[in-house]
């Protein structure tokens, strides 16, 4: 499976069309939905704004078209808490989030931070990890203080 590592609309789509998917307006609508919303969206508020030009369109269209785009690394899947699961384009420069437990507030988390544990994780175990995009829980520092 061709890996497709770019975040630009236009290049996406072609990147699709070269690697065989069919394109239908419900993919290019996802795609440039999660294009627009340069940031984290979940599948129910693609499928409300889809539904917005394609009222007919089901769920499960998204969803297929997102677990298409995860697997080629066009987006990344993380669960920010609040029982939903987001979406987001993959981007080179690899994030991640910190997610109070407490205000619900999310701070962004350097990747760098983690090369560490990464590479402990291939010395030691010989595991590569796949730390693509995702979320640890905890409490911020203002809420701590409050305690």
């Amino acid at each position: 499976m061709q890996v497709i590592a770019t975040t630009d609309h236009s290049s996406i789509i072609q990147s699709l069309r070269d690697v065989g998917y069919r394109l239908t307006p419900q993919r290019m609508m996802v795609v440039s939905i999660l294009y627009d919303s340069k940031g984290h969206v979940s599948a129910e508020e693609i499928h409300d704004r889809v539904r917005e030009h394609y009222p007919f369109v089901d769920i499960s269209t998204v969803y297929r078209t997102l677990q298409l785009l995860k697997k080629l690394h066009i987006v990344s899947e993380t669960d920010l808490g609040g029982g939903r699961v987001q979406f987001e384009l993959a981007h080179q420069d690899r994030h991640h989030h910190l997610v109070c437990r407490q205000c619900g507030g999310t701070f962004a988390l350097d990747d760098g931070l983690l090369e560490p544990l990464r590479e402990q994780m291939q010395g030691r175990y010989g595991f590569e990890a796949d730390m693509e995009h995702f979320a640890i829980f905890g409490v911020c520092a203002a809420c701590r203080k409050r305690r």
